[in-house]
């Protein structure tokens, strides 16, 4: 009679012993609440708790990944558009997380979400599409001060895709085809204007040399005589008089005079 008794006692003394120890893992804390009243936090490794006199909350440290859906926001130059963004964020003080806020998860995302279309309802278009750092740190900045008390450190926030109206979209593409013109024909022009000025400084030395201009007709001549089919004129250079004797001249002289 006395084993039977004592059987029973002993079953319910090795089960309060087994859930009296707790294993916490390396990315987990264990908030303890003894009586309704905040002890601390334990872990990681071995835990030992009191059953039912204690309540266990855990809480993970890793980072969290937070997809924020797309927003509609109205830009500040009147342009309707389509933002999401994904946010990284972890727990840094278990115990804040718990106390401070009822949902973290869901208050982060609330938060990320409303952040996310009042900085973006701030900004132009462009400002938006090309300049999306900015926009990502603006974010990250008032999100990792507004979860502060939470216990929670936003770590980085990356706006994915901004979604435009489609006529918007052409009238970009249009644009985008004008400034690409524009490249081409100022790099057209800049490059005939160095051009011409190589030509005006080659201009000047074969005028400035005596004989210069007959070698470069007779380099030319070289040049394109392998050409077949084809008859070229070349006008008559001025310093091939220099040439010739005075006799021919003359002669030259004077079939330059009317008759």
């Amino acid at each position: 009679m006395e084993y039977q008794w004592y059987y029973p006692v002993a079953v319910v003394v090795f089960l309060f012993l087994i859930s009296a120890i707790k294993v916490v893992r390396e990315y987990e804390r264990l908030v303890v609440f003894r009586l309704g009243r905040l002890t601390n936090e334990k872990g990681p490794g071995l835990v030992i708790v009191i059953p039912i006199i204690d309540k266990l909350i855990r809480i993970p440290l890793r980072i969290v990944t937070l997809d924020v859906p797309a927003q509609e926001v109205i830009t500040r130059d009147n342009v309707t558009a389509s933002i999401n963004a994904v946010i990284y964020y972890k727990v840094v003080e278990s115990s804040k997380a718990v106390v401070n806020v009822e949902n973290y998860r869901y208050a982060t995302a609330q938060l990320a979400q409303t952040t996310l279309r009042s900085i973006a309802g701030q900004a132009d278009l462009d400002e938006i599409l090309s300049e999306r750092d900015k926009l990502n740190v603006q974010v990250q900045t008032i999100l990792d001060e507004a979860t502060d008390p939470w216990g929670i450190k936003v770590t980085a926030v990356e706006i994915k895709d901004v979604g435009i109206p489609e006529s918007l979209q052409k009238a970009i593409s249009k644009q985008a085809t004008a400034e690409r013109e524009r490249r081409a024909v100022i790099v057209q022009a800049e490059g005939e204007k160095q051009a011409a000025e190589k030509l005006s400084q080659a201009a000047k030395i074969l005028n400035a040399e005596e004989g210069a201009l007959f070698v470069r007709t007779l380099r030319t001549l070289s040049e394109i005589s392998g050409k077949q089919g084809s008859i070229f004129a070349f006008p008559f250079p001025v310093e091939l008089k220099n040439f010739f004797p005075s006799a021919v001249q003359r002669d030259l002289k004077d079939s330059d005079k009317p008759s």
